[in-house]
């Protein structure tokens, strides 16, 4: 894989085009606004601690706002907010060709989730993520790889990116549990890079997993402003959570996903994290709009047409939609 794209230089996709550079791979990238001119000014900064040491280094990308500047590419990585998605799938055509694969990390349910499941499972739609399938139309399934991510990075400032912790990625196709060539091309060229690079069994049940858990501490920080820490410890906060979590839970079984884990031992992970700024959080701080429908609104999607109640989820979606709607970030 000789042209690699970076679709999106936000935290992940920044330290991903970031670690690449550093590691030698040409990087070609998409962006706008002050990033792309800080990009293309400066290359981009890369913030890491290593062995208890700050170390900050600069690396060259060639950015472009327009992916007719970039052509055809051999891996596309989308690293953008779900919530951009309809104007990718407008703007990407230039950068795809017949052998493109295009690496998904994104957050929540994708619009390629239910390729390659159980063909009951076809009927379903996912209107919530993909309206009227328009990015399925402009992005092929089954040129995807799913890519879960289990790190923390930071952009500070524009053409910046701070890595916080973890280096781990879980890839897998949505076709098999075998990854084919394509499937590990892409995780060696992430090897290279420094990351430590998993094949998962299944990729949609990794995403179901860490869903499972960003689906409700994600969307209360939003409603209520509250750190991690403090979501946590509030007893009828963190029980509703663990009511959220089972519906889900119920879900997933049905559709081929179960969640063997409890959600309290699930909380005492989250809770290890101290006081944490979901993404979310900070989006709606930055007045962003937030990814409630690939993390909330998705799943109950779902569970309608498998009519799988969901009270307590519906409860969540509503009032957090009704915040952002009246916030202008929905």
């Amino acid at each position: 894989m000789k042209r690699i794209c970076i679709y999106g230089l936000g935290a992940v996709g920044g330290l991903m085009a970031a670690r690449l550079a550093a590691a030698g791979v040409a990087v070609n990238a998409v962006a706008r606004g002050p990033t792309l001119a800080a990009i293309q000014s400066n290359g981009i900064e890369l913030r890491e601690t290593i062995s208890g040491r700050s170390v900050i280094t600069r690396h060259a990308l060639n950015a472009a706002e327009a992916p007719a500047e970039l052509g055809v590419q051999d891996l596309v990585v989308l690293a953008v907010k779900t919530t951009g998605m309809q104007q990718v799938a407008a703007e990407i055509g230039p950068l795809l060709g017949k052998h493109t694969t295009v690496l998904s990390a994104m957050n929540g349910v994708p619009w390629w989730f239910l390729h390659g499941m159980d063909p009951e499972l076809a009927r379903i739609g996912l209107n919530t993520v993909d309206p009227q399938r328009v990015i399925s139309q402009a992005i092929d399934p089954a040129s995807v790889i799913g890519c879960v991510t289990h790190l923390s990075a930071a952009a500070p400032a524009p053409g910046v990116v701070q890595h916080v912790a973890g280096h781990r990625l879980i890839m897998g196709e949505p076709m098999g549990a075998v990854p084919g060539p394509r499937c590990e091309q892409t995780m060696n060229v992430f090897r290279t890079a420094g990351f430590e690079v998993e094949p998962a069994d299944s990729i949609q049940r990794e995403i179901w997993f860490k869903l499972w858990g960003n689906m409700t501490v994600n969307p209360i920080s939003a409603l209520t402003g509250a750190t991690g820490d403090l979501i946590m410890a509030d007893d009828l906060v963190r029980a509703f959570m663990s009511r959220c979590m089972l519906e889900a839970a119920a879900i997933g079984r049905r559709i081929g996903l179960p969640i063997e884990v409890d959600p309290e031992e699930r909380h005492a992970v989250t809770s290890q994290l101290g006081a944490f700024r979901t993404s979310m959080l900070q989006d709606a701080e930055a007045g962003k709009p937030l990814e409630l429908d690939a993390l909330v609104a998705a799943v109950v999607e779902i569970a309608r047409q498998l009519q799988i109640p969901t009270p307590q989820i519906d409860t969540l979606l509503g009032l957090a939609r009704l915040k952002a709607r009246v916030a202008g970030m929905y």
